[in-house]
């Protein structure tokens, strides 16, 4: 698996919401554990631990898609060649 480096986040940042209050998971460590279960389609409750508790990263991962922020993640993801799964259309589903 590719995860995203902090330079490549760095890139990727301005594209993001900015973390406020007390936040468990990092959103590069969010955006890496999204390309995982996009690469591996597993579901999330096989989301290793590395990334956290699987419930936090899909709570925020329905609150992005919710506002469009995944939609426009994976576009960024895509134009800056961050990735190397070709996201046409991405379905995240437990």
């Amino acid at each position: 698996m590719k995860e995203i480096t902090e330079e490549q986040y760095a890139k990727l940042r301005p594209f993001l919401p900015i973390q406020r209050g007390n936040v468990r998971i990092s959103n590069i460590t969010f955006i890496n554990a999204l390309i995982y279960v996009a690469e591996n389609g597993c579901t999330w409750r096989a989301l290793p631990e590395r990334f956290g508790n699987w419930y936090t990263v899909y709570a925020r991962m329905r609150r992005w898609a919710h506002s469009g922020m995944l939609d426009r993640l994976f576009v960024a993801l895509q134009e800056l060649q961050l990735t190397d799964a070709g996201v046409e259309c991405l379905s995240i589903d437990s």
